[in-house]
């Protein structure tokens, strides 16, 4: 239990809430589910801090309506109480309201007469309260799980309700800038990825000329259709050995750690320096672009086959793990790395690859060979150049936003654990937290 400023008072989460409880599947399972309406939210929509959209499903209103005792309302807290994903911790932006629960995840509903909802969403995810959660989970005979008892029965110290309010706001202050951030990037990427398509797809600014027939349909005269392994080497990864991990080192990067466009370093194993300079040959370097060769279909998993990231510079250094492909553009000693990411982010390389994996859904994987035969208009080095010249600052902004990021969510981790703790106050912090903000 956290060692606690003597002002504070210690609750049961029963005593502090309102509401605590988990919700059920609809009958009929998946097939009940609609193309839109009212959210279902199940376990994989419950990051730590952080609500998910990747594979959110939606009820009609009849099923809601029978779950109305598992509605959830503004600001209140949910908890993964089963599973591998047992005790992550979010709340949901309004947008996804009206909205009800599965029976693997956990409404907690603060009384906001004694304790603030960002407070409590903080408090579950400060790492000692997390892994005793986690312990409790793990209790069990079979698989991880949090019951109700378990959730009333925690206990929380507590500061005043005002000095609550002012914690959560600072530290929420981060994650929406953090989540600021994230928007930006979006941005950057969906404006490079609509440059491409205008140029290599739609031919756009080669209107003017003349156009003649392809395997690609029509392309300007005078291009002609390359395949992707003309201009590009790779570097399959290594299957490094879980007995080499450890706390501390270089970073190892496995498929499962990478977003869909970009890598959490955070989730990364690591092994020993001096192994590490073993393997330097599946060092990756900023830029470089990695393809996952073996995964799950369709993608709303978190190892999808064909899946591609750019390895931001926070990754820079780490080790391909198996399972995913490094590949470098690099015509006349220029990198065209955004070219190719872009190339390898567009719907018609994702119908590709898709229709050239084999396996099954749960396991699927893809050849070098039909990566590297993939089609490409190619209208010269110089349009590729162009090209390269007018996303590089996307590029760079993008590896800018990254890096602050990172700095953002180490201060926060650091806050949490202080903050929440009680072990210094707020005013101690203040400077430093505004000077990033």
């Amino acid at each position: 239990m956290l060692a606690v400023n003597n002002n504070w008072k210690t609750y049961k989460l029963s005593e502090v809430t309102t509401k605590i409880g988990s919700g059920a599947t609809p009958r009929g399972g998946k097939e009940a589910y609609k193309d839109s309406g009212v959210s279902l939210i199940r376990s994989q929509n419950v990051l730590d801090y952080k609500f998910s959209t990747d594979g959110l499903a939606f009820i009609d209103d009849k099923q809601a309506s029978k779950l109305n005792n598992v509605a959830i309302e503004e600001n209140d807290v949910l908890l993964n109480i089963t599973g591998d994903s047992v005790a992550r911790v979010c709340s949901v932006p309004n947008v996804f309201l009206p909205a009800r629960v599965n029976q693997h995840v956990a409404i907690i509903r603060a009384d906001n007469k004694l304790l603030d909802a960002n407070y409590l969403k903080y408090s579950l995810l400060e790492i000692s309260n997390k892994n005793l959660l986690l312990t409790l989970a793990s209790a069990g005979a079979t698989r991880n799980a949090l019951t109700k008892s378990m959730i009333e029965d925690f206990e929380l110290n507590l500061p005043k309700l005002p000095e609550q309010k002012a914690i959560a706001k600072i530290l929420s202050a981060i994650d929406d800038k953090i989540e600021n951030n994230l928007a930006i990037n979006k941005t950057l990427e969906d404006m490079a990825m609509a440059l491409y398509k205008h140029w290599f797809v739609d031919f756009g600014p080669f209107q003017d000329g003349e156009f003649v027939d392809s395997e690609l349909g029509e392309i300007p005269k005078g291009w002609e259709v390359k395949v992707l392994g003309d201009f590009v080497n790779h570097q399959k990864g290594f299957a490094f050995k879980s007995k080499w991990y450890q706390d501390h080192g270089e970073l190892v990067v496995r498929v499962s750690d990478t977003t869909h466009n970009s890598i959490n370093v955070e989730s990364c194993n690591k092994i020993s320096t001096e192994l590490a300079s073993k393997h330097i040959a599946y060092s990756l370097d900023t830029d470089d672009v990695i393809i996952a060769t073996v995964g799950s279909w369709p993608p709303n998993y978190s190892s999808v086959v064909g899946k591609v990231v750019r390895v931001p510079k926070t990754a820079e250094g780490g080790l391909l793990n198996q399972n995913a492909v490094r590949l470098k553009m690099n015509i006349d000693n220029e990198q065209h790395q955004g070219l190719l990411y872009c190339t390898l982010k567009n719907n018609r390389f994702l119908n590709y690859i898709v229709n050239s994996a084999q396996g099954s859904a749960s396991q699927a994987s893809i050849k070098l060979v039909d990566i590297f035969e993939y089609p490409i208009p190619f209208g010269g080095i110089e349009i590729f150049n162009k090209f390269s010249n007018l996303i590089e600052s996307n590029i760079s902004e993008q590896n800018a936003l990254i890096l602050e990021n990172q700095t953002l969510t180490k201060l926060r981790d650091t806050l949490l654990s202080k903050l929440i703790s009680g072990e210094v106050r707020l005013k101690k912090f203040k400077k430093e937290v505004e000077s990033i903000l």
